[in-house]
């Protein structure tokens, strides 16, 4: 397992690919992945169109982000047995323009989802009023 700045690029090339086939043919795709590169994001931004990406920061303490830590990777990490880990021995670029900032640590799941689902109804991408 690695997590070398090229290797994030990488992912999140193929992440970007994936989504923008979805996005063409008319598909809501909607990703989520520890992206901790502004340069990788605006990447992403502009292979998928900036009318199609929506980015949506999911912001959390980093003690609450090793409490979740279900794999135990965090623990690895400062172990120094996984290097290049996100919040522990690399830095996270925070955007610099999301359209949301969710703070999980502090909103439950279903506010984070009413504000997500608001956000998609007010770029009016779901619900959209029929033409006649």
């Amino acid at each position: 397992m690695s997590f070398s700045e090229e290797d994030r690029k990488e992912n999140l090339r193929r992440i970007g690919e994936m989504t923008k086939l979805f996005c063409d043919s008319g598909t809501i795709a909607i990703t989520a992945f520890i992206s901790p590169y502004q340069r990788d994001r605006d990447f992403v931004r502009q292979l998928v169109g900036k009318d199609g990406f929506i980015e949506i920061f999911c912001d959390s303490s980093l003690e609450e982000c090793i409490n979740r830590d279900v794999k135990g990777l965090y623990k690895k990490a400062q172990a120094g047995e996984i290097k290049n880990y996100t919040g522990i021995s690399t830095l996270y670029e925070i955007p610099e323009s999301p359209d949301l900032v969710l703070r999980t640590d502090k909103t439950s799941i279903e506010d984070c989802i009413y504000s997500i689902l608001e956000l998609l109804k007010y770029k009016n991408i779901i619900n959209k009023q029929p033409t006649q």
